[in-house]
């Protein structure tokens, strides 16, 4: 029983020393943690931190100009179809839209912290045009007929009357699926429904022949829409303009750590929210087209480039020849081995898009399991993993970076 006893006590003697032993360690580690991010925190503070800041408005400056002059672009090319109706201008058409779309897809960098792109006015309810931009999902049934359904859409119904102003009106009223303007409004009138195993939608250059059925009101909804498109863009240009009272003129003055804490909270949330569970996820978990952000043209691969090569333009500070302070060149003067993580974190997201199927309709009419989802779980992965090397260079900064669900 002594023998027993004493067993007892040396048991319990080593279980209490290796504890403590363990406890100390982890406070160690804590406490070096700490210290180090006190280290960065206050290498930061003596920084200029202007420059980063700068550099970003600048940046969102020059890709929503070229948003919009794409944009411009693309309309001429829909002006051409519309005063000659046939296969080739509908497809110069369909490919300006394409095209205007690259662009745009790297602005979403600058989206999830209420600036130009997506504010709420507290006061007067007023939005910003996002939503008016590139809402999604979409009813296209709302708008104009499809398939089994002939006279559906504001388009088919003779007591709509096609104006600029009823189509704002009736934009996301009931559901915010009842979307009535914007990129994938715009897609869907040059596209049709997508119904075609090996490509995009079929719509016919017919149904924009004036003076047949309702073609007329749907030559008006296209360029309606477009116009309006165009408005939304400009005002987001004017926005970042430099030199202006403008949104930009007070980003520049704010807390600079703050706003970098927004930027890094925008990358976060564009990368595992955004692309990764709305973009991605959810679509490979229905295997709905629907579910698909640019089903009609089936260019959504497109989408998941641009939208990270717009994270890749942020973090850089670089977009089609301008070079501006980054943040990169921020993390290696204060944590080069947290820089080097976040660029591995980049490239890889760009890697693993890179080898995504397409067009990807048909990665989700693929079996489970199938090579071509697991490309998508991939790409997943990276995503998810990016955003949390945002939220460590966060943490190194002493800045809050989230990761937002709308």
């Amino acid at each position: 029983m002594a023998v027993e006893i004493v067993s007892k006590r040396l048991l319990f003697a080593i279980i209490c020393s290796v504890s403590l032993s363990l406890s100390a360690t982890s406070s160690v580690k804590a406490e070096s943690r700490e210290v180090a991010q006190s280290q960065y925190t206050s290498s930061l503070q003596n920084m200029d931190l202007k420059p980063y800041i700068e550099g970003y408005a600048e940046l969102a400056y020059r890709n929503y100009r070229d948003s919009r002059e794409q944009a411009v672009a693309m309309r001429k090319a829909i002006a051409t179809f519309l005063n000659q109706p046939n296969k080739n201008t509908h497809k110069a058409a369909q490919q300006a839209w394409i095209q205007a779309r690259q662009s745009y897809l790297q602005t979403e960098a600058f989206r999830f912290y209420e600036g130009p792109i997506d504010f709420i006015d507290p006061n007067t309810g007023e939005e910003g045009p996002e939503g008016r931009i590139n809402a999604w999902p979409m009813n296209e049934a709302f708008i104009d007929y499809v398939r089994g359904k002939p006279n559906a859409g504001l388009i088919n119904n003779p007591s709509f009357e096609v104006s600029i102003e009823n189509i704002l009106t009736n934009d996301q009223v009931s559901d915010e699926a009842d979307v009535t303007t914007g990129w994938h409004a715009i897609e869907f009138l040059l596209w049709g429904q997508d119904f075609n195993s090996q490509g995009p939608g079929q719509r016919s250059f017919q149904d924009f022949i004036p003076n047949q059925d309702n073609n007329n009101r749907r030559r008006d909804y296209l360029k309606l829409v477009t116009d309006q498109l165009i408005e939304d863009l400009m005002f987001l240009e004017e926005e970042w303009k430099p030199n202006s009272n403008n949104y930009r003129a007070d980003f520049i003055k704010s807390d600079p750590k703050a706003t970098i804490g927004k930027i890094f909270t925008s990358l976060a949330t564009l990368s595992a929210f955004e692309m990764a569970s709305e973009r991605m996820a959810v679509a490979l978990d229905s295997g709905n087209q629907e579910d698909e952000h640019s089903c009609f043209s089936d260019t959504t691969y497109q989408d998941f480039v641009f939208n990270a090569q717009g994270i890749y333009n942020v973090y850089l500070s670089q977009y089609e020849g301008y070079n501006g302070r980054g943040f990169d060149q921020l993390l290696a003067r204060l944590n080069p081995a947290l820089n080097q993580k976040m660029m591995a974190a980049l490239n890889e997201t760009k890697t693993a898009i890179s080898q995504i199927n397409q067009p990807f309709d048909q990665v989700l009419a693929s079996s489970a399991k199938s090579p071509e989802r697991e490309e998508v779980e991939a790409a997943i992965k990276a995503l998810e993993d990016q955003a949390e090397v945002f939220q460590e260079l966060g943490v190194a900064l002493g800045v809050e970076v989230e990761i937002l669900a709308e």
